[in-house]
């Protein structure tokens, strides 16, 4: 069972936090070294993903707190060296959505996580 102080979510939270102050400054705030920041490194190719498998939400349509977790979980189940299995890394974002995004973000972050490993496993 997943309990909200397990390291791995707890660093997720934080980076998405991270992430999330991206949006609202002009400079880069991200601690070097850190989740967030090769997330940050990588975020024209995670935007691309994003706009290939939500075409219908432009990337300054998305909610900011949506913008950051999905970049987090698709640089997770993309870019990162040692992912952790499919279901975890969705879950994991489904549930941060539900504590901090929108009533419609965990089924939005759902929908799109799930498109994207659908075209991966396809691949």
């Amino acid at each position: 069972m997943k309990r909200k102080d397990d390291p791995r979510h707890t660093q997720r939270v934080e980076a998405m936090k991270a992430l999330f102050e991206t949006s609202f400054r002009a400079q880069n705030p991200i601690a070097k070294d850190s989740v967030a920041s090769e997330v940050f490194k990588s975020k024209r190719k995670i935007d691309a993903l994003i706009k290939k498998n939500a075409p219908a939400w432009p990337i300054s349509q998305i909610a900011p707190i949506d913008l950051a977790l999905l970049r987090l979980a698709i640089w997770e189940l993309i870019l990162k060296k040692k992912p952790e299995p499919y279901k975890v890394i969705v879950d994991e974002a489904v549930e941060i959505a539900k504590e901090y995004g929108s009533e419609s973000s965990p089924a939005f972050i759902n929908g799109v996580l799930g498109s994207i490993i659908s075209k991966k496993l396809h691949d």
